[in-house]
């Protein structure tokens, strides 16, 4: 992990709350009901954490116009009783499809620890945008969301339409130009990240105020959301530690590189399965290894969820009861590996 010009790629091993977009797509799985709620305003206290050592996650999966149906897809493949979702199609979205997909987890009887953000938000994805989308979702996790454990070089100033605009247009530059601040060090990295709740919590509370500074900071940088949690993580004592230098994903690039990374496809098939990680990108819509990973990794049926001993059929039976199959010791795999090299403690936020 470095400042300014090298990638910080945050993960921590311990806890972690996991946040998606919906173009990407799960490589395996791990293994009293109540009313759906869609959160907005009147959020409750979390309650403490039970005596159960089963990780608990809470996802974050948000997408923008025609995504309705990949994200119902994507929650259906990621789905676990003990997890807590948040659902969000941004605000470029049609009506019709957000009340779609609200339909769509009203109708689920699983989906009691899935919430849907009913007044959407507008994101770009350039400028500060996703960043405060993250925050709010990770603000309804925190407050509604149940038990779960795991959530440079100065740039031109930039002005997100997104801001003040109900309409999706490019950032404008503007002048003049920001000095290096000295208060505290810059970090860039990876979009695609897991936070610990321990560290959500600080940048909701921001007890020293640190949060709230950078991101204020942040609100005027192109690429926000590779940069303002890697700079408050690495800028807090308490959480300097905790970080490892990769954001879980699969990625594949052309040769040579192009803005983007390539879609991937059945070609990408087997580099993707060794690689260990648990979660790949970009996929097209119905891309035919979707279906492969479905049949062949998840042992999950179109439409169906991934089978597990929790799921009876038509209801959920024993929660807790985990068997750790071949994607679960990929996982191991990695992870082994990143606590394994001789140089990790030396890695933090370098």
């Amino acid at each position: 992990m470095e400042s300014v010009n090298n990638k910080l790629f945050i993960f921590t091993l311990l806890i972690s709350c996991f946040f998606i977009i919906s173009n990407k797509y799960p490589l395996f799985h791990l293994v009293k009901p109540s009313s759906i709620i869609f959160v907005e305003s009147k959020l409750h206290t979390s309650p403490l954490r039970s005596n159960t050592t089963i990780p608990r996650l809470a996802y974050l999966i948000s997408g923008s116009i025609g995504d309705g149906e990949r994200i119902k897809r994507t929650l259906k493949a990621l789905y676990h009783p003990l997890n807590q979702y948040v659902l969000h199609l941004d605000l470029e979205t049609s009506d019709e499809e957000r009340n779609e997909l609200v339909k769509f987890v009203k109708r689920e009887v699983l989906f009691v620890n899935v919430k849907v953000i009913e007044r959407s938000n507008l994101v770009t994805y350039r400028g500060p945008t996703m960043v405060s989308n993250t925050l709010h979702a990770a603000a309804i996790l925190v407050k509604e969301g149940g038990e779960w454990d795991w959530e440079y070089r100065a740039k031109p100033i930039i002005i997100d339409p997104g801001l003040y605009s109900l309409n999706k247009s490019n950032v404008f530059f503007v002048e003049p130009q920001r000095s290096v601040p000295t208060s505290f060090k810059l970090f860039t990295g990876s979009a695609w990240m897991m936070l610990s709740r321990p560290f959500v919590e600080y940048l909701l509370s921001g007890w020293d105020n640190l949060p709230r500074t950078l991101l204020m900071y942040y609100t005027n940088f192109l690429s926000s959301p590779e940069e303002y949690f890697q700079t408050v993580v690495c800028n807090v004592q308490e959480f300097i530690n905790t970080t490892v230098n990769h954001d879980l994903h699969y990625i594949a690039w052309d040769n040579p590189p192009k803005q983007h990374p390539h879609y991937l496809t059945m070609d990408d098939y087997r580099e993707m399965v060794d690689s260990n990680a648990p979660f790949a990108r970009k996929f097209r819509e119905n891309e035919l290894v979707l279906d492969k990973i479905d049949s062949e990794l998840l042992g999950r049926k179109p439409d169906g969820f991934v089978p597990g001993s929790w799921f009876g059929g038509t209801n959920v039976t024993n929660i807790t009861w985990l068997r750790p199959g071949s994607g679960a010791e990929r996982l191991t795999s990695l992870i082994s590996g990143f606590l394994s090299d001789k140089d990790f403690h030396k890695k933090h936020c370098l």
